[in-house]
């Protein structure tokens, strides 16, 4: 167990972070599946730049690598586009 205060902080600012992040990650992962999932190209069209910024939200706080991120947005837009 920590025995400074500003670990123990540290400890309970992680926890915070950790929660946010799954958060934040499950959230994203919803809307790639139903965007995946998604049969009428308008409403495609409509979703992706929506999924498309969370996914590049999730890359600059290095939730994701950017790589990951890029490799996403790529196979998205494949995909709405070829509806």
């Amino acid at each position: 167990m920590a025995n400074h205060k500003s670990a123990l902080k540290r400890v309970r600012a992680n926890e915070k972070k950790r929660v946010l992040n799954r958060y934040q990650h499950k959230t994203a992962r919803n809307a790639v599946r139903d965007l995946r999932e998604e049969t009428d190209k308008g409403a495609a069209e409509k979703r992706l730049p929506e999924v498309m910024s969370m996914v590049d939200k999730l890359a600059k706080k290095n939730i994701i690598h950017s790589k990951k991120a890029s490799n996403l947005k790529s196979s998205l837009a494949s995909h709405v586009n070829a509806l």
